[in-house]
């Protein structure tokens, strides 16, 4: 039996646009878990969310199409990424 290592990286994602805390704050924690996700929200306003996201690269960048794609009432402009360390297992 092969042991694949899966490497994970932890991102900041700060969401920008129109966005409506009170609905897409718990939408975001929903989705993480959803996709297996680690995760802290360190920010939010009206107009903008900071969250760190720890987990395989793939999963983050789901986590990154779902939050664009969001809630009815958000209106998602961008959506920044950073890394914040490297690769860790």
């Amino acid at each position: 039996m092969t042991e694949q290592v899966s490497n994970h990286l932890l991102e900041r994602m700060t969401i920008v646009g129109d966005l409506e805390v009170a609905s897409f704050v718990p939408w975001i924690r929903r989705h993480a878990a959803k996709l297996g996700l680690s995760h802290t929200i360190s920010h939010t306003s009206s107009m903008r969310i900071e969250l760190e996201v720890a987990g395989p690269e793939e999963l983050i960048d789901m986590m990154e199409m779902g939050c664009s794609l969001g809630p009815i009432d958000v209106w998602v402009e961008r959506i920044d990424r950073m890394a914040i360390s490297g690769e860790r297992t």
